[in-house]
């Protein structure tokens, strides 16, 4: 049902006796665009050697020490352990993503190489690997790549709001990055 009233032809009348003379209005609002970054191109080859160089460093057979009691977590000897317990409460907040869901291994460990080498070229400090359930392949792999990684801090199983046991968040070493002098 249509509750708007409709104008009878009298206030119609009434209404453009009143707007004689009038012009409309000229839309000259200027909507700006968020000031980013220019992001500069990548090029291709180069992403594929940094994700080659960034994943050979998984092994299949290696097989770190992790603890076996509680969640999945891990901190690279040095690095406090306070950042663990950071991770644990969810302090930090990813800003990249990587769903394995639906790979197989060999791509998964090149996702996961391809994420680190983005992490560091793009300065994201924290990021999220949600690996899921499925039958507990990559559940159970992608821990012992990720600490094999030089470049991996810690990671800790995400809380309930980035994936809980089914996605871990990693810390990833990153250079130091000062923004250009302006």
């Amino acid at each position: 049902m249509n509750k708007k009233k409709k104008l009878t032809e009298e206030e119609k009348n009434l209404f453009r006796g009143l707007m004689t003379g009038t012009r409309p209005l000229v839309q000259d609002t200027v909507v700006h665009q968020a000031a980013r970054k220019k992001a500069t191109e990548v090029p291709q080859k180069r992403l594929m050697s940094e994700q080659a160089d960034a994943s050979h460093y998984f092994s299949d057979e290696f097989q770190p020490l992790l603890a076996e009691d509680g969640p999945v977590r891990y901190v690279r000897s040095d690095v406090s352990h306070y950042e663990l317990k950071k991770l644990r409460r969810g302090d930090y907040t990813p800003e990249i993503f990587l769903d394995l869901h639906g790979l197989t291994q060999l791509q998964a460990k090149q996702e996961l190489g391809a994420l680190i080498a983005a992490c560091r070229r793009e300065h994201l400090f924290c990021a999220s690997v949600m690996h899921g359930h499925g039958k507990h392949v990559l559940k159970q792999q992608t821990p012992l790549w990720l600490a094999q990684h030089p470049w991996v801090m810690a990671f800790h199983q995400a809380p309930r709001e980035f994936g809980g046991d089914a996605a871990l968040l990693v810390l990833i070493e990153v250079e130091e990055w000062l923004p250009p002098d302006i």
